[in-house]
């Protein structure tokens, strides 16, 4: 079972290890990441396996969602079969 996890904002040092410390810390696997700086913006999407989450995955993926808010990020952590059904032809 995988995620896909997008974080968009302002640049600032730290980001990748703040996201992926908090992964870590509810064994999510990281299993790639895209990242860019456009000026000032910061975009990442990462793969993770979540199939041994310590906590249900919509508590993960609020916990996510919650500490881009306490960062001025966006976090979005979406579940691979709504992604595919989302972008299925």
């Amino acid at each position: 079972m995988k995620a896909v996890i997008t974080v968009t904002g302002k640049d600032s040092v730290g980001i990748i290890a703040l996201v992926s410390s908090e992964c870590a810390v509810y064994d999510a696997n990281i299993l790639e990441i895209s990242q860019s700086v456009l000026s000032e913006y910061f975009a990442m999407i990462m793969l993770a396996d979540v199939s041994r989450l310590k906590i249900p995955f919509g508590d993960f993926a609020d916990k996510l969602n919650k500490l881009g808010a306490e960062r001025g990020l966006d976090i979005h952590v979406m579940h691979e079969d709504i992604f595919n059904s989302m972008h299925r032809i």
